[in-house]
């Protein structure tokens, strides 16, 4: 694994927006080339054990598959249907994949991805979320459902009905607790995996929240919203608001970095921005040009790495841009 990180300082580059007071820049380190990938790139997911990374290849209906390594392509999936969501599950090595064009869940072998299953949920099948403990994968989908699938057997297990569509969610580590974000109904949904029911509802007072992420140290449901484009967020115990504060437009994912406790949020207006989560406070400290339409990502912790999707432009081609935070002398490369 280091090799992966020797090899990508050697290209490293500063891009922070003028004018801000940085803590932790980050460095902009490679861009891994897509190829020939057309309009909308969606969600990414992450094999640790053999360092590779999937993208959602939406309007080219296809994932590729990248090669940590070897910083490339090295195989894509295709025929696909309008993927979405992906989720990787380690214990049973496969690779899920919602497609929101058909509304099914694609399962694939984690060592060759040859297809295994599809399994029909509904339309606009979306985020997936993978439960090693519990052993299930999670697939948000349709005009309000969480698809529970056993990923032992290959099929769906149960639904779990909302009163909108979902869109991003995410599982409570320490409990049995799943927040939804329902930009419909203005609010986030607390859901009892044991009961497997929702069990409240928190008004946001105000829609389009799509991005979510927990910040277990703090305790609360952090979550971005659109229009107008904020950063909120939420006390995992009742909901009750604690921050809201400005945030880049077009929001898409949302990470918490629990070692700098940093949140970080990619945008399609194209900006990274950084906030500092200390002190029970979410104080934007970096606003970072990346490139327009870039709103999803995926900051893995492991490998102490934030990937963003860049689609085409009429001056760059598609591709993964690797963003690494700035090492301090207290920090080192893991």
């Amino acid at each position: 694994m280091r090799s992966f990180f020797a090899a990508l300082a050697i290209t490293s580059s500063l891009l922070v927006s003028p004018g801000w007071a940085d803590e932790t820049p980050f460095l902009l380190e490679r861009k891994i080339p897509l190829g020939e990938v057309r309009g909308r790139i969606d969600h990414l997911a992450v094999d640790l054990a053999r360092n590779r990374l999937f993208v959602a290849e939406l309007e080219n209906d296809t994932v590729a598959v990248i090669d940590l390594d070897a910083y490339k392509v090295m195989q894509v999936i295709s025929g696909l249907s309008k993927p979405q969501g992906l989720g990787y599950h380690p214990p049973t090595d496969s690779l899920y994949v919602a497609n929101g064009g058909d509304g099914t869940a694609a399962i694939f072998r984690g060592d060759d991805y040859r297809a295994i299953t599809r399994i029909p949920l509904g339309k606009d099948s979306d985020n997936v979320r993978t439960d090693t403990v519990g052993n299930r994968v999670f697939v948000a989908y349709g005009d309000g459902a969480l698809a529970v699938i056993d990923p032992t057997s290959r099929s769906k297990v149960a639904d779990i009905e909302l009163k909108a569509h979902p869109e991003s969610f995410q599982l409570d580590r320490s409990t049995s607790r799943i927040f939804v974000n329902d930009p419909a109904n203005q609010a986030i949904v607390v859901v009892d995996r044991a009961a497997g029911k929702a069990v409240a509802s928190w008004p946001t007072g105000s829609g389009s929240n799509f991005p979510m992420a927990l910040n277990g140290k703090a305790g609360h449901v952090v979550v971005a919203f659109r229009n107008p484009a904020k950063l909120g967020a939420f006390s995992m115990l009742d909901g009750a608001p604690v921050a809201n504060v400005d945030l880049c437009a077009d929001a898409d994912d949302m990470f918490v970095d629990a070692k700098r406790e940093r949140v970080y949020v990619s945008c399609g207006e194209g900006y990274l921005d950084v906030f500092d989560t200390r002190e029970n406070g979410y104080r934007r400290i970096n606003h970072i040009a990346t490139i327009s339409g870039s709103r999803t990502s995926l900051f893995v912790p492991e490998l102490d790495v934030l990937f963003i999707a860049a689609r085409a432009t009429p001056t760059e081609p598609a591709a993964i841009w690797v963003f690494r935070p700035n090492y301090t002398n207290q920090e080192s490369l893991p």
